[in-house]
């Protein structure tokens, strides 16, 4: 079983999973786990999470670590920022969320009421093996653990008659040579002939996604934006805010999901047949300094799914117009201004 968080706690929420990693370890299975350094020192009673996993029999390592004192240091920008779990090599899953109360365990949070939302695809056939293989990468890099020579990897057939999907996993990262997910993204939107919609938490997008955006409404296209009304960064949420009066212009329709939730799911979709959905975030942030993990579907029974979704997405919030935008307070669309900026620095 391999595991593999950007934030790993161990919390009222979180403990089932514990326990069965803890029941998998008394099976004899072998679990392993990454997570991420500083993004899981950050949440309260750390210590405590990694305890837990040393007394249930896990292996476990940090993501690059930012421990000078102890030899491991490096720019503490660059971050591990994917979310993962492979079981047995013949199920994997992949999505937005954490390992972590939906509330983040922060007091800040909990006093605002903020809860995250979420989404995971479960998969199954041999693109779980490449799921595998990204874990096994990541665990080289920072234990120097190569398990290729143990690590069966299993590439599992699946069943034609119950409807394939034709699947593509595309991690990237600092360590790449290129932006693996933006050209994915930017390539995806440009060739629309329909329809994009977009759901991002933290939607700061560098000049190409923009002009990909609003060209896709120049040829005629429906472009959706899917956001949250409210925002748990300060300066990421104005950043992202400045962007809505040239999407609206342009003719992007932005759907705003209702408060106290916080839209975490990282997914988007292209006419009738192609999807993504994982890790990645529509910003500067993921673009380049995190790693990350996307996976591109081609199946019209996966986006039918996805539009469900997306359909919920519009009954719990309300679409913001242009005229409504325009009468923002001057005080507001100022910060916006500023945030956007200072964005390559959030």
């Amino acid at each position: 079983m391999h595991v593999e968080f950007y934030i790993v706690a161990w919390d009222d929420t979180t403990r089932g999973f514990f326990a069965a990693m803890e029941r998998a370890v008394q099976r004899g299975v072998t679990v392993r786990l990454l997570a991420d350094y500083i993004a899981t020192r950050k949440i309260a009673n750390s210590d405590q999470t990694m305890a837990e996993l040393d007394r249930i029999g896990v292996n476990w390592s940090y993501m690059l670590p930012v421990q000078p004192f102890k030899g491991n240091y490096q720019r503490p920008d660059l971050r591990n920022h994917r979310k993962l779990v492979v079981v047995d090599g013949t199920a994997a899953f992949v999505g937005s969320q954490n390992l972590i109360s939906r509330d983040y365990n922060s007091p800040k949070n909990i006093e605002r009421g903020l809860m995250w939302q979420e989404l995971v695809a479960e998969l199954q056939g041999p693109v779980v093996a490449a799921i595998n293989v990204v874990f096994l990468s990541d665990w080289l890099i920072e234990t120097g653990e190569d398990l290729s020579a143990i690590e069966h990897i299993r590439v599992t057939e699946i069943d034609q008659s119950a409807g394939d999907a034709t699947c593509q996993l595309v991690p990237s990262g600092p360590a790449y040579e290129s932006e693996n997910n933006l050209r994915l993204f930017l390539s995806l939107i440009s060739n629309a002939t329909e329809r994009v919609i977009l759901t991002s938490p933290y939607f700061v997008p560098d000049e190409a996604m923009v002009y990909a955006i609003t060209s896709a409404c120049q040829r005629g296209l429906d472009v959706q934006l899917f956001v949250s009304e409210v925002g748990d960064q300060a300066l990421v949420y104005h950043a992202q805010r400045s962007y809505y009066e040239t999407l609206l212009q342009a003719g992007v329709r932005i759907f705003l999901y209702p408060a106290p939730f916080i839209l975490h799911s990282k997914h988007f979709s292209v006419d009738s047949d192609i999807a993504v959905i994982g890790s990645s975030n529509m910003d500067i942030r993921s673009f380049s300094l995190n790693a990350e993990i996307s996976l591109m579907v081609r199946s019209p029974a996966f986006v039918a799914a996805m539009r469900e979704v997306e359909q919920d997405y519009r009954n719990a919030g309300r679409e913001l117009t242009l005229d409504e935008w325009r009468a923002e307070p001057a005080r507001s669309t100022f910060l916006d201004g500023l945030a956007g900026l200072t964005s390559a620095l959030n």
